[in-house]
C-alpha cells in the first residue's frame, strides 16, 4: 500500500528533522545529552560510535563523570561534515570538539600510534576501523572501556571491568612501553589511584619506579596540572605517599622530599617529623582550592633548610625561607604570578596565628581583613588539627570575625592626605606614619570623628621645620 509507505517516509523525515533541529539548538545542554546525540547521529550515518575512557569508568563506578568523550570509526573529514563548525583539537589525531548549548564533547577517530621520540607525541598515527586497536593505545585498563549509553553494553578488550572490581590501576599491555610512550602517565597512574582509592598493579608500579626519572623530560606545565589534580581531586595524602614510593617526588619536588626525617619539637608537634605533619594536612583536604592545597603542601617547606638544635629544635626564619622556596617551586612549575602571590601569603602568615592573643585591637582587625582570610583560617585549622589540636585561637577568631561588621573592620578614613595638607603638613614619608597612627586609634575605638582625628594629629605630630608645607601663595618672596 502506498499510504503506509508515505507515512513511513514522512515520519522518518520528521524524526530526522527533529533530531537535527534539537542537535543544532543553542538551548542549555548537559555534556551527557550532547554525547548521546552525537552517538545517535554517527550511528544513523552508518558509523560506529561509543562513549570511551574516563566517563565510562566513572559511570561503571557510579560516579558522575566530569566530561564525556566519544570514539568512532568516522574519519576526520566525515566528522567535520556531520558536525560543521566543530573545533579541531588536532587534525593529526582526528579529534573534533563538538559544542552545543554550553556543552562540549571530544569526538575522536579510532587510531593506533607508534614511535614516541619525545615521550609524549607519537611520530606515527594511523586511523583505524577496529575499536580494539584504539583501546590498545590507551594508558590503563580502567580507562580503556567503551560503552553504548543507551543499552549500557560495554566493549572490554583489556580486562578493565575486572580491574574496576579489583580496584586496581593497571597498564594496558607492557607497562614499560606505556610509560616510554607518554611519561606523564607516571603521574596519571598516581592520580587515579589516589582519587579512586585503588591500588597500583605491582608490575605497573615496578615499571613506574624504573622510569621515574623520565618525568624530568615532561613540560613543567603538564607536571603542574597533574600535581594540582592530585592535591585537589581527593586522596592527596595517598597521592604524595605514592609519589614518594615511586621516586617521582624527589625528581619533581625535592624540597618536599627533604621534609622526611626532619624532627620537630614534640611539645608542639607530637605527630612527628615535618613530612608526617604535612601528610596529615593533605589527608584533611576536602575539595580545596588549588591555592589552599598548595599552601597546605608548602607552609613548612622552609623548615628543612633552617633546622638546627640549640637548647631545643629550632627553625629560625623558616617562614621567610618558606616564602622564598614557595616562589622558586611555583615559578619552576609555571604558575601565574597571582597564584604564586596568594600561596606565598598563606606561607608568610601561617605563624601569625600564634601572636593573636597578644595583638592590639587595631592589629587584630587588620589581620582579620587580609585578602582571602578564610583561606588563612582554613590553613590554620588544618595546621592545628595536624599537630597539637588546640583550636582556641581558631574559635576565638571565628567569633571575633562574626561579631564585626565590615564598617567596624575597615571603617572609612576619618582624614586624608588632603586634610593634612590643608592643616599645613608637607607631603612626604611622614604622611603614611600619621595616617596609619590615626587609623590605629580609630580601630582601637579612640577616635570617631574628623575633628577628633585632627586634634590627635596636632598633639601627636606637631608641626615643625620638617613637617611644614612650603608656601605656595602668590606674591614676592
Amino acid at each position: 500500500m502506498r499510504v503506509p509507505r508515505l507515512r513511513v517516509e514522512f515520519g522518518f523525515t520528521i524524526l530526522a528533522w527533529l533530531m537535527e533541529a534539537d542537535f543544532l539548538s543553542d538551548l542549555p545542554m548537559e555534556p551527557e545529552t550532547l554525547a548521546r546525540q552525537i552517538i545517535v547521529k554517527l550511528r544513523a550515518a552508518g558509523q560506529q560510535a561509543w562513549l570511551v575512557g574516563g566517563c565510562v569508568r566513572d559511570l561503571l563506578l557510579g560516579v558522575p563523570p566530569k566530561d564525556f568523550d566519544v570514539a568512532t570509526d568516522a574519519r576526520p573529514d566525515r566528522l567535520f561534515e556531520l558536525f560543521p563548525g566543530s573545533g579541531r583539537v588536532g587534525a593529526h589525531f582526528g579529534v573534533a570538539l563538538v559544542r552545543r548549548g554550553g556543552a562540549c564533547v571530544e569526538v575522536a577517530t579510532f587510531r593506533s600510534e607508534a614511535d614516541y621520540p619525545d615521550g609524549r607525541r607519537p611520530a606515527s598515527v594511523r586511523f583505524e576501523a577496529d575499536a580494539k586497536l584504539d583501546v590498545l593505545r590507551r594508558d590503563f585498563t580502567i580507562n580503556g572501556l567503551m560503552m553504548d549509553p543507551e543499552t549500557r553494553e560495554v566493549l572490554d578488550y583489556v580486562g578493565g571491568q575486572a580491574d574496576l572490581k579489583r580496584r586496581v590501576v593497571r597498564s594496558i599491555g607492557d607497562p614499560d612501553a606505556r610509560f616510554r610512550e607518554d611519561h606523564l602517565r607516571l603521574l596519571r597512574a598516581i592520580r587515579f589511584a589516589a582519587r579512586l582509592g585503588f591500588e597500583i598493579d605491582p608490575a605497573t608500579f615496578a615499571a613506574m619506579r624504573r622510569h621515574h626519572a623520565a618525568i624530568e623530560r615532561v613540560s613543567a606545565e603538564r607536571v603542574r596540572d597533574e600535581l594540582v589534580r592530585i592535591l585537589t581531586e581527593g586522596g592527596a595524602r595517598r597521592g604524595f605517599e605514592l609519589l614518594d614510593e615511586s621516586g617521582l617526588l624527589a625528581a619533581i619536588l625535592p624540597e618536599i622530599a627533604a621534609m622526611k626525617g626532619v624532627a620537630q619539637p614534640p611539645e608542639y608537634h607530637p605527630e612527628g617529623d615535618v613530612w608526617t605533619h604535612t601528610l596529615l594536612l593533605l589527608e584533611q583536604l576536602r575539595s580545596p582550592t588549588p591555592t589552599l592545597a598548595w599552601g597546605a603542601l608548602l607552609h613548612d617547606v622552609g623548615k628543612p633548610p633552617t633546622f638546627r638544635v640549640a637548647e631545643r629544635i629550632r627553625f629560625d626564619a623558616h617562614v621567610e625561607a618558606g616564602v622564598e622556596l614557595t616562589r622558586l617551586i611555583m615559578t619552576r612549575l609555571r604558575f601565574s604570578r597571582d597564584e604564586i602571590e596568594r600561596v606565598e601569603a598563606l606561607v608568610a602568615n601561617h605563624m601569625r596565628f600564634m601572636d593573636v592573643p597578644r595583638m592590639k585591637e587595631s592589629t587584630l582587625k587588620r589581620f582579620l581583613r587580609m585578602p582571602g582570610f578564610d583561606q588563612h583560617m582554613e590553613l590554620h585549622r588544618l595546621d592545628v588539627l595536624s599537630s597539637n589540636r588546640r583550636l582556641e585561637t581558631y574559635e576565638f577568631l571565628k567569633e571575633k570575625r562574626r561579631g564585626l561588621s565590615e564598617e567596624r573592620l575597615k571603617p572609612s578614613p576619618l582624614i586624608t592626605g588632603a586634610d593634612l595638607i590643608a592643616e599645613g603638613y608637607a607631603p612626604g614619608p611622614a604622611f603614611s606614619a600619621i595616617l596609619t597612627a590615626v587609623e590605629d586609634a580609630q580601630l582601637e575605638g579612640a577616635l570617631g570623628s574628623r575633628e577628633e582625628a585632627m586634634e590627635f594629629v596636632r598633639e601627636r605630630f606637631p608641626l615643625g621645620p620638617g613637617c611644614v608645607a612650603p608656601d605656595t601663595s602668590p606674591g614676592p618672596r
